[in-house]
């Protein structure tokens, strides 16, 4: 078995996280800051919008058992890749729809999984599909949130729990 990676931003990685979390052929979860300006960003820094970071995820999966193309998917029935540089009440460049391919057949699928997306939606994708660069581990306490503290966040339980409904009822089949 081969560990493949997807770098994907979706708005809030809590969000975004507790999501894949919950996928068959997923291995590994971990939130960071992606596309930036500054060497080792903080999350403090990067909620400032300042520092050209958007929140992301770095999945590792099995390619057996879950292709990149449907990772993709799932992410764009998970949240609304028509706000641009925004989910919900949280804005700015940092919570940005956006894919970084790892390598040149990973940007042709994100090329096609546009427009899969745009062809469901009426509003335009802003998704942007943007070159990778430096990945910056969030602080310890990001990973894992939903699982943890999350529970007791009030913008969680608002945010995440929608989307896990989401998530089950459109690919019941692909979710632990």
């Amino acid at each position: 078995m081969m560990t493949e990676y997807a770098i994907i931003a979706g708005g809030c990685f809590w969000c975004t996280e507790a999501v894949f979390k919950q996928i068959n052929g997923v291995e590994s979860v971990e939130s960071g800051y992606i596309g930036g300006h500054v060497a080792n960003p903080t999350y403090k820094q990067v909620c400032t919008g300042e520092t050209g970071h958007a929140e992301a995820i770095r999945l590792g999966f099995d390619p057996e058992k879950i292709s990149y193309g449907e990772l993709l998917d799932i992410s764009f029935a998970t949240h609304d890749p028509t706000q641009l540089n925004r989910q919900g009440n949280d804005i700015g460049t940092q919570y940005r729809s956006a894919i970084f391919p790892l390598n040149e057949t990973q940007a042709v699928e994100a090329k096609a999984a546009i427009a899969r997306a745009q062809a469901e939606l009426a509003e335009p994708v802003v998704t942007t599909i943007e070159s990778a660069s430096e990945w910056y581990p969030a602080e310890d306490y990001h990973q894992n949130y939903w699982e943890g503290e999350g529970q007791e966040n009030r913008y969680c339980l608002a945010v995440i729990p929608p989307k896990l409904q989401k998530l089950r009822k459109r690919y019941a089949s692909q979710t632990k």
